[in-house]
């Protein structure tokens, strides 16, 4: 079976020439193959196309895609985005009483399929020039549990609750404080008991439009739990959540809603593993197309996805599987020497009263430390002083060397080329630096883009790789998973990991997603004290004695998958958890 899509936003046939219609061999004699649609761009017959990929190579602007797919998809279209758009094949399957988790890049169909499981999006079976009409659907799915699904959404009998991918335009839609929000939407009484758990009392006060990312998401979290539905769907649960927050939040809807059907959209597969009673993998190319799998148990489901083999579906989705060590090897290098000492600072904000009280330390020779903590403690300001972004209020900090820093929160304002920005921040770096840096982090595909049209998966990205296009010796990087998918998490592991090796530089990376941390970090800074307030490092460890300090205060227990030995958050109460706290494991190599 053979698809054609046009990416309709890389689509220029003014500035074309039709090269896609001009060298079409079809076309040639005299088959309309390749014909203008109504608004001046092209339209590719899937069924008259050979798929001789000559429309690809001619296209100047890398906008079309033929691809050939299994038979077996054929007649398993969910929906389609117009005439040569974006194909979703399949759908998952709300269970009551589980949660079902979703994984998959960004743009093979996650939200797409949210929006119709909740009525948003009735699909059209691929059939683009017809209109959606329930009666098709609903015998589409004839003989299965969706069959009765869509047949009760179709008739207004399923009630739904949703929390959307982007929390920053509920202010928009909601003016009024925090408080008012969740009293008008608490239709279950445990409002009030979430908002202590997720530690939300002091933001209850305070209006919509004034929260912080963090503190907005909880809210939305919150604002959906307490709905009475009879299934629930969270499009992404962890962005601007730390560690703590995203455990906490886990735990909320695992405890809440332990009786209804919930469906979790996902990209920290730690909180995943935890959440999660089965997944469904999202797999295709992003923006073309996206196949959802049948289920499968949580850990077998992770294990394929991380291994890039999907068994049942016999399908190859990464060249390479994503590797975890029981004990790092990094830990049994020689001794590297000390690159950098830092003395002891004080930094204190004025404006909140907030103190950061950093001890003297050290950074090692060509190593990868990573940065652990809860937010609002100090991390980022750490970095800043380092970084020389900011002046510690006691204390000073001076080193002999270069420094490259990508902050905590990113904005893409400049009127500039991607490309155009990146070759104008390489000083001495070689042709060979950055293109080991571009490819990679898929930013060659993005070099003709202007930075105001990014999102914010393509911003964060183009954001990392200006900060590894810098001449540095020490590069420091404050949450760089932030709206990163896990394809894109991979491939900023494997990155920044062969980056550090082969130039021989230390590297600082402040994040939240665990996984991350665990497979990039040599030794790990572990941050306490109470948010907002003051903050302060307990030092660096080894990953070993770090990561149990640091899961000890968390509350939770890893221990390492069997088969591939990644570590998993171990369900909490279980036989498992209750005997690593009794030992005092609670990172198990």
């Amino acid at each position: 079976m053979r698809i054609a899509i046009l990416k309709r936003d890389k689509c220029q046939p003014r500035k074309c020439e039709y090269e896609c219609i001009k060298y079409c061999p079809m076309v040639r004699t005299g088959t309309e193959t390749v014909v203008l649609g109504s608004d001046g761009k092209p339209e590719i017959s899937e069924e008259l196309c050979e798929g001789c990929g000559i429309c690809i190579k001619k296209c100047p602007f890398a906008a079309i895609s033929i691809i050939g797919l299994p038979e077996e998809l054929k007649g398993e279209e969910t929906h389609r985005y117009g005439k040569n758009g974006f194909i979703l094949y399949g759908m998952p399957v709300p269970k009551p009483g589980k949660v079902t988790g979703l994984i998959g890049e960004n743009g093979t169909g996650k939200s797409t399929t949210i929006k119709i499981l909740t009525g948003l999006q009735v699909p059209n079976l691929g059939k683009v020039e017809l209109e959606a009409r329930w009666d098709a659907i609903i015998k589409k799915y004839a003989g299965s549990e969706l069959q009765n699904y869509f047949d009760k959404l179709s008739k207004g009998k399923v009630k739904v609750a949703y929390k959307p991918q982007y929390v920053d335009a509920i202010p928009e839609f909601f003016q009024g404080k925090v408080h008012e929000l969740l009293e008008s939407t608490d239709e279950t009484g445990v409002s009030k008991r979430l908002v202590k758990a997720f530690e939300l009392e002091e933001a209850l006060r305070k209006d919509l439009k004034e929260l912080s990312g963090g503190e907005l998401q909880r809210v939305a979290v919150i604002a959906t739990i307490i709905r009475d539905a009879d299934f629930y769907f969270f499009d992404e649960i962890t962005p601007y959540l730390d560690i703590y927050q995203r455990v906490g939040v886990a735990k909320g809807i695992k405890d809440v809603l332990k009786d209804r059907a919930v469906v979790v959209v996902e990209h920290d597969l730690a909180i995943l593993d935890m959440l999660a009673d089965y997944v469904h993998l999202l797999y295709g190319e992003p923006g073309e197309y996206g196949v959802v799998t049948m289920p499968k148990s949580t850990n077998r489901g992770i294990n394929e996805y991380l291994s890039g083999f999907l068994h049942a579906e016999n399908v190859r989705i990464r060249d390479k599987p994503i590797e975890f060590s029981a004990h790092p090897p990094r830990e049994k290098l020689r001794e590297r020497g000390i690159f950098i000492e830092y003395d002891g600072f004080e930094k204190k904000y004025a404006r909140d009263g907030f103190v950061l009280d950093a001890k003297p330390g050290s950074i090692e020779q060509r190593e990868v430390l990573g940065i652990v903590g809860r937010n609002a403690i100090g991390k980022s300001t750490f970095v800043k002083v380092l970084a020389g972004e900011i002046v510690p209020t006691t204390g000073q900090i001076s080193f002999d060397i270069t420094v490259s820093y990508k902050p905590q929160y990113i904005k893409g304002e400049l009127d500039m080329r991607v490309k155009d920005f990146i070759y104008s921040l390489k000083g001495e770096l070689s042709e060979a630096d950055i293109i080991d840096v571009l490819d990679p982090l898929g930013i060659s595909e993005l070099e003709g883009k202007n930075i105001r049209e990014l999102s914010g998966g393509e911003l964060q990205s183009v954001a990392i790789a200006a900060c590894l296009c810098h001449d540095a010796s020490l590069y420091m990087l404050d949450e760089p998973s932030a709206h990163l998918d896990v394809e894109q998490k991979v491939r900023l592991i494997k990155t920044v990991r062969r980056y550090a090796e082969r130039r021989g530089v230390s590297m600082l990376i402040v994040d939240h997603d665990i996984y991350l941390i665990d497979l990039l970090s040599d030794r790990l800074m572990v941050f306490d004290g109470e948010p907002g307030v003051r903050g302060e490092i307990k030092g660096c460890f080894g990953m070993r004695e770090g990561m149990n300090l640091f899961l000890k205060d968390l509350g939770v227990t890893f221990r390492r998958d069997e088969s591939t030995l990644r570590p998993r958050i171990n369900k909490i109460g279980s036989a498992k958890d209750r005997e690593q706290k009794k030992h005092g494991r609670y990172y198990y190599l």
